[in-house]
């Protein structure tokens, strides 16, 4: 008996414990749950009327994301947290007609009710990494953005499928506490630093001590931030890219190590020797242990994900050009990786092999490629827009690469993207450019306001349905305005098909540079589109009704800008015309209205807080906890966009055609031309290039040195919206009328 009872108490807690285990309820799955996060931070309101699940696939199955419909909720499947990210957008604009914007603060507004999904989709990956960024993005958007900013952009990229981004935020910490290690002291170490817009071509050993010491506050902040991104992309099943070590030292390290092997790099930038870097040889006993103590402390603050970047002589030589040294140098720099991460991946930029083409012979080129074992260097195919360099290349002699698109030089803001050309082109790659294809991604250099070109390569790294470029236009235009609109449809048609067909380059508009007498031949001074069909474009968008997305906003913004942009090209043409001439009622007129012009694009921009110059230095000087560490992020802030190396190096490569730019900067310097102009006519001399040069130096100088916790930096920016205090279209309509009265 007390056996059977003994027996049946057995079951009785066996049972209790198998409907204890049974009643538990299951751990969240990961992705589904940072796809649920990404959705209330972008559609907070809405978010509940999606489910997202998870597609189960093998570990070489491609990434894939479904659409349906099911019970009232709208479902998205994914195999994992990045392709849900994917799907959910191209919900919202397929079915929505809504674009996303990169930028933190705007609002994503969807229909009230949400459309069906008829029947079921489901979109395979044709390639499993999608690349973004560079490291000059870092310094031409990037240098104070904080987690608000970035929570934006890392979600803005998932959605857009990004799954390998560059990830290179807080490392000079990783090296501060490096070379303090080696002996430097705290004030060596931060003035070896550079300031934060110029971070990117210090990385790339380009610079060193302009613009610093940086603050030690900084460093430590920047330590935060990047924990914070690395989590967030990592939770989005990124594989974030961080740098390794390629050999860039201070030069105090010759006064430590004396016997090391450390030379100078070549200058760059016209930039002066005080200035210039210095490298040590891979050779050295020294790089492997600085290698191991960078990898180290990193993956201590930081963990890693394998890839590293490592780009050594950007746009610099390096010490020999033999064959022999350059494979020796890539092998052993290699090898210092793998010394302390077994897994590690050289992920390396082939723009030098663009940039310096005729030092990088095909011997070379080779020799350095062959240094790596093939699979463990990752290359970055960096201007496909205009030269792919896979097909001269022997697809880069196996070592995987994956395709980019540039598509913007410095942030600059004209109108220049080729993306139909660059769809054909990647095209053509998936379809012969060998079976090391690795990815598709864009190297861009900097963030402008419009981002449909960045938007639809990142598309094609999926298997959608091909479309024509009318189908595109389209589409483009329908997210834009928010629902079909023929007025925008045709708009973007011409904006696709006729004027997107120039590739990127690092000039501007006309107006936002220093005038050069009789100049006609730069860059800036050719437009491979007719101007009237832009023209046209602007008056079939001010023809659309009255909207209020952001990205029907922008379209404004940019092709409105872009026209009177135009318009001053020509002006200015007719002016040195008049100039030779002696005509001085004909540079009268030319110059008024150029003048005038200008104050209108500083209104168009003023409509938009991305194409503000009070918007850039106010997230410059919110970085400072003191009014001097503010005013140092404001000096910062004004170089890089103005002279950028204070001498003229580099003047006007980062130019904007922003609010608050164009009245208040450019302007001035055109007055001063203007001013030359009428002067040299009158004493019937010609125009001094010269005299015009240095006068007009000062007045860049005094810009940059002008510290100011004033909200706005312009007339136009003060109002918020334009100085008419009118709507962006309304203002269109008006300008449009002013320029082209007979249209």
């Amino acid at each position: 008996m007390k056996k059977n009872l003994l027996s049946i108490v057995a079951m009785i807690m066996a049972s209790s414990f198998v409907a204890t285990i049974a009643a538990k309820p299951q751990a969240p799955d990961a992705d589904i749950t940072a796809a649920k996060a990404l959705a209330e931070r972008i559609i907070p309101d809405r978010s509940t009327a999606f489910e997202f699940r998870k597609l189960k696939s093998g570990k070489k199955a491609a990434d894939c994301f479904s659409l349906s419909s099911e019970n009232g909720k709208i479902i998205v499947a994914g195999n994992n947290a990045n392709s849900m990210a994917m799907g959910l957008n191209h919900y919202i604009k397929k079915y929505c007609l809504t674009t996303i914007s990169w930028y933190a603060g705007k609002t994503v507004t969807l229909p009230d009710t949400l459309p069906i999904v008829p029947s079921k989709e489901t979109i395979e990956a044709r390639t499993g990494t999608r690349f973004f960024l560079n490291y000059c993005t870092y310094g031409y958007t990037m240098p104070f953005w904080q987690w608000r900013d970035w929570e934006r952009f890392i979600d803005w990229m998932a959605l857009n499928g990004v799954n390998m981004p560059l990830a290179i935020t807080g490392q000079e910490a990783v090296w501060y506490n490096v070379w303090r290690a080696l002996g430097m002291t705290d004030e060596q170490v931060r003035s070896y630093f550079v300031g934060p817009s110029y971070l990117p071509w210090h990385r790339m050993a380009n610079i060193d001590r302009w613009n610093g010491p940086l603050p030690k506050s900084w460093l430590d902040g920047q330590v935060e931030l990047q924990k914070l991104i690395l989590q967030r992309e990592r939770e989005l099943n990124m594989r974030p890219v961080l740098p390794g070590f390629a050999g860039h030292v201070p030069a105090e390290l010759k006064d430590i190590f004396p016997d090391a092997n450390i030379k100078y790099l070549g200058s760059w930038g016209g930039f002066d020797d005080k200035y210039r870097c210095h490298f040590l040889d891979p050779s050295e006993p020294l790089f492997a242990k600085i290698q191991k103590l960078f990898l180290e402390e990193q993956t201590r603050l930081f963990g890693t994900d394998h890839i590293y970047g490592v780009d050594p002589f950007n746009e610099v030589d390096p010490p020999s050009w033999e064959p022999d040294y350059l494979k020796r140098v890539a092998a052993q720099m290699y090898g210092t990786l793998t010394a302390v991460d077994k897994k590690a991946v050289w992920l390396q930029m082939t723009w030098m092999f663009y940039y310096d083409s005729k030092k990088w012979t095909a011997p070379r080129l080779e020799a350095f490629l062959s240094g790596v074992p093939k699979g463990r260097m990752l290359l970055l195919d960096y201007y496909c827009d205009y030269m792919e360099l896979w097909p001269t290349t022997n697809c880069f002699h196996g070592q995987p690469y994956i395709w980019c698109y540039l598509g913007n030089f410095g942030g600059n803001t004209a109108m220049r993207a080729n993306t139909k050309e660059t769809l054909a082109r990647l095209e053509n790659t998936f379809a012969n450019g060998g079976k090391n294809l690795a990815g598709v991604g864009s190297t861009l250099e900097g963030l402008d306001i419009q981002q449909a070109p960045f938007e639809e390569i990142l598309s094609a790294a999926w298997n959608f349905t091909a479309k024509d470029y009318i189908e595109i236009a389209h589409s483009i235009a329908d997210r834009h305005y928010g629902a079909p609109c023929q007025a925008a449809r045709k708009a973007w048609e011409i904006l696709y098909n006729d004027v997107y067909i120039t590739h990127s380059h690092s000039a501007g508009t006309l107006q936002c540079f220093r005038g050069r007498f009789g100049e006609t031949d730069s860059w800036y001074y050719h437009l491979d589109y007719n101007p009237r069909h832009l023209e046209e474009a602007w008056s079939w968008l001010i023809k659309a009704p009255e909207a209020t997305t952001d990205a029907f906003i922008i379209d404004l913004v940019v092709v409105g800008r872009q026209v009177l942009g135009n318009r001053f090209l020509t002006d200015r043409i007719a002016f040195d015309e008049a100039v030779k001439n002696r005509d001085l009622a004909s540079m009268r007129r030319y110059a008024t209205e150029m003048k005038e012009l200008i104050r209108d694009i500083d209104a168009i921009c003023a409509c938009h807080s991305h194409s503000r110059l009070d918007t850039w230095l106010a997230t410059a000087r919110n970085l400072g906890s003191t009014k001097a560490e503010s005013d140092y992020y404001e000096h910062d802030a004004r170089n890089i966009i103005t002279t950028w190396g204070g001498k003229g190096q580099l003047n006007d490569y980062a130019s904007r055609s922003w609010a608050g730019l164009n009245v208040g900067y450019y302007d001035h310097r055109w007055q001063l031309y203007f001013d030359e102009a009428f002067i040299a006519v009158e004493q019937g001399r010609d125009f001094d290039q010269k005299e015009y040069d240095s006068a007009v130096g000062e007045i860049e100088k005094e810009f940059v040195a002008r510290l100011t916790d004033r909200k706005c930096c312009s007339n136009a920016a003060s109002c918020g919206n334009s100085p008419h205090d009118i709507d962006i279209l309304t203002l269109s309509r008006l300008l449009y009328a002013k320029y082209f009265p007979s249209k």
